[in-house]
């Protein structure tokens, strides 16, 4: 099923055509193409070629500049979670990100806004010119709702990353290149405005056929919108979403933790959404998510990125097999009767992501991988149920949300992980916090939740890093931006 979807979804179609101010576009994207050449302007005709453009969308979430190297540095290297990993001197601007001593003209920061930018925009083209073609009308309506609601997957992302941005609902003309930030608040209601459609005009994940396992859902949407409004501190928000997609019955904990990782657990029950990829031959279906994190030495499968910290091992609680699940060490025997033997020059104590780790070596290698990225578990919506119920009073329902997941966790075995029971506010909110850390830990929460949490500067204090209150919150808007902006870009405060 899954090769069916990525085979659809690789015909990008558009994935050339990128015009925009904002991701630095030159005068060449403006000229007229050639005749028999695909072009926005000419592309869209019919069913089949909205629905190409669509896919065109999803194509974009395997892009090495949105969910690949600039990502797991903002999320996980950038938190207490992660270290840069590889070895020294290799790709010095996450080790900025490591040591919050980055700047404007960051490899990373720049990479974010131009790929997730570059999203938008497909989005935009297809909601600019769908609804001139004439097709079946419920599917018109239903690739409408994809395309929305993954241009809000794009904004929230971009909105949590840099604050204020530009809001771009259309493509636009060449005298509109210069757009000016907008408030958070008004980006967030447009996220909702998006996500509020898709939700209500999208199937749910049961009502898929198999084939299309990968695309949005109604019960996404409104996951989304759950943590939208969490992030916006809207606890009642939070609560009333996140128990819509509980209540739902779609959705339910898979009951061996680590196989969420592997193939088998690729659009299980407790996926929410996800990214298809698939290793196909020719590639092209493929992603480099779990190349730049695999294991750097033997056996030679990745580049060695994000390596899991001590501040991270030491978060487990005494028998988690989540720790298992997710770090592999140096000197590791992997399942294959391989151990684990890392570079040298990245030291004796070299971890990595389990949850990255590839078993069998794709076709023509680590970069055309075909494993699915995890973006929204069933479990992280537990937690935001949780954390909510806690916020608004619930300490009862808070705890059954709390206690599910580690009843997942302990795998059967009734010695370790016990439920957590107490009332006290303060006390649940934090062992909802520590459990969200070890649950989704390697899974690029971390460092949004510390900002969120008002916890950002304390735990990097803890580690000795200088995290300022006021600056690193966000992150700042690429300098090459500000600079072909001729001003009308303003930076964010500290850079």
């Amino acid at each position: 099923m899954k090769t069916y979807f990525i085979n659809h979804i690789k015909t990008v179609a558009l994935g050339s055509i990128l015009a925009l101010g904002l991701v630095s576009c030159s005068d060449e994207f403006l000229d007229r193409a050639p005749k028999g050449e695909l072009t926005s302007d000419n592309f869209f005709q019919d069913e089949l070629q909205a629905e190409q453009a669509v896919n065109a969308i999803y194509s974009h979430l395997r892009s090495f500049n949105v969910h690949v190297f600039s990502y797991v540095g903002i999320t996980d290297i950038a938190s207490d979670d992660a270290d840069k990993g590889s070895v020294p001197g290799d790709a010095g601007f996450l080790q900025d990100i490591n040591d919050f001593t980055f700047d404007a003209n960051n490899t990373a920061v720049n990479g974010i806004w131009s790929g997730y930018f570059q999203g938008v925009f497909r989005a935009n083209q297809v909601l600019a010119n769908i609804d001139a073609i004439e097709m079946d009308d419920a599917l018109k309506t239903r690739l409408t709702a994809e395309a929305r609601f993954l241009r809000a997957y794009f904004y929230f992302f971009l909105v949590r990353t840099y604050g204020e941005l530009p809001l771009i609902d259309r493509p636009l003309n060449p005298d509109e290149y210069r757009q000016e930030r907008v408030s958070t608040d008004q980006i967030y209601a447009f996220i909702e405005e998006d996500l509020l459609f898709a939700a209500s005009n999208l199937p749910e994940k049961s009502e898929y056929a198999a084939t299309d396992l990968g695309r949005a859902t109604s019960g996404a949407a409104k996951a989304f919108l759950s943590k939208v409004h969490l992030f916006q501190n809207d606890f009642q928000g939070a609560y009333d979403l996140a128990l819509e997609v509980i209540n739902s019955g779609e959705y339910a904990l898979y009951p061996n933790y680590e196989a969420i990782f592997r193939r088998e657990g690729e659009h299980s029950s407790e996926s929410i959404f996800e990214v298809s990829t698939v290793a196909l031959e020719q590639g092209g279906g493929g992603s480099q998510f779990n190349e730049v994190q695999g294991i750097r030495g033997n056996p030679n499968n990745g580049w060695g990125f994000n390596g899991p910290s001590d501040d991270l091992i030491a978060a487990y609680e005494e028998g988690d097999p989540r720790l298992q699940a997710t770090v592999i060490s140096n000197g590791d025997t992997l399942p294959s009767g391989e151990v684990v033997q890392a570079d040298p020059n990245m030291g004796s104590n070299a971890r990595f992501s389990r949850k990255a780790w590839l078993p069998e070596r794709p076709p023509i290698g680590f970069g055309n991988s075909g494993a699915n990225i995890r973006i929204f578990r069933y479990a992280d919506l537990l937690l935001i149920a949780a954390e909510a119920a806690n916020e608004l009073g619930n300490s009862s329902e808070a705890l059954d949300y709390l206690n599910q997941v580690r009843e997942r966790a302990r795998q059967g075995n009734p010695d370790i992980l016990p439920d957590v029971t107490t009332t006290d506010q303060q006390e649940l909110r934090e062992a909802i916090w520590h459990e969200r850390r070890v649950e989704l830990a390697m899974e690029q929460h971390r460092y949004f939740d510390l900002v969120r949490q008002g916890r950002a500067e304390e735990v990097f204090a803890d580690l000795g890093i200088n995290w300022t209150p006021g600056k690193h919150e966000v992150y700042p808007i690429p300098q090459s931006e500000i600079d072909i902006s001729g001003g009308t870009l303003n930076q964010n405060p500290g850079y």
